[in-house]
């Protein structure tokens, strides 16, 4: 499977009384489309997965595939504390009909490596189905180390990772000594021309749900342009706003607050995160004019 371009984290919408808003859901994977974007993972962190029950997570992975199957890529995000909860999300997303899943370390339980090994084979052996790697320690409690990554080589369906430490010595690792065997995708956005110059391909960029033209541009001038120049330039106009989301303490809650600005509200996040402050939306808002000032 072909991971290139750049791949929208999905927000789950939420409507006043904290249900799943399907009908904005719908509008907002038009509207991802109609910008341009290659591909959407459905059940990612940007989504919330792990503040959404089983039945929801798979009411999204149905609404989802029979809404965008066949108009773009999808990708499902099977993470749970089990493997065997992760084959049950797995195996309804391909029942759906989703294209790819992401895999990422079981949360909490901090499995050793053999044993998130052997999660990753048990996967792969039952879901059949290609695979991005999603490696986010800070979230997970576990890396994916590079001997894993290589006990993988001989499963082709392990096609892709999501790289997320922040390491740049770990994506130059990875680019140099695995491009064989797995495509980069960034993962850390403060870092995305970093990686598109080193040679990755794709982008997994949660602000691309209400930034996606930015995102798609950026992604045409580095790697289908190899005008790094151009990329330098949409790069720093971005990278406010990238800083602001990766350092600032409140990744989901911006994400969807970015949403609103961009004429999509999508609804709070659920608790335990609580509502931006005002002087967290007025530092957002002065971020997200400042960039959408340069647009046309």
């Amino acid at each position: 499977m072909n991971f290139d371009g750049i791949w929208t984290p999905v927000v789950t919408p939420f409507s006043e009384d904290n249900t799943i808003a399907f009908d904005t859901l719908k509008t907002v994977l038009d509207t991802l489309v109609d910008q341009g974007v290659h591909g959407l993972i459905i059940g990612g962190t940007t989504g919330e997965y792990y503040a959404l029950g089983k039945d929801e997570r798979k009411q999204v992975f149905d609404v989802v595939a029979q809404h965008a199957k066949g108009r773009i890529p999808i990708m499902a995000g099977i993470n749970a504390t089990t493997t065997e909860d992760s084959l049950e999300f797995g195996q309804h997303a391909k029942a759906a009909g989703f294209d790819a899943i992401l895999v990422a370390a079981p949360y909490y339980c901090q499995p050793a490596q053999d044993e998130l090994l052997h999660h990753v084979q048990r996967v792969d052996d039952a879901l059949d189905m290609p695979i991005m790697l999603y490696n986010f320690p800070d979230r997970t409690g576990v890396p994916m180390e590079l001997e894993f990554i290589e006990a993988l080589r001989d499963r082709s369906n392990i096609q892709a990772i999501k790289e997320s430490t922040g390491s740049i010595e770990r994506m130059h690792a990875l680019i140099n000594e695995f491009s064989d065997q797995l495509q980069v995708s960034c993962g850390m956005d403060d870092q995305v021309l970093e990686f598109f110059v080193w040679g990755a391909r794709s982008w997994v960029g949660g602000a691309s749900n209400f930034l996606a033209p930015e995102h798609v541009a950026l992604h045409r001038a580095c790697v289908i342009d190899q005008d790094f120049v151009a990329g330098r330039e949409i790069a720093a106009r971005l990278l406010p706003m990238l800083n602001l989301l990766e350092q600032g303490g409140k990744f989901c809650q911006y994400i969807k607050h970015g949403c609103e600005l961009a004429g999509l509200p999508v609804g709070p996040a659920r608790s335990p995160l609580m509502p931006l402050n005002d002087a967290e939306k007025a530092s957002f808002q002065r971020v997200y004019d400042a960039l959408v000032a340069h647009r046309g």
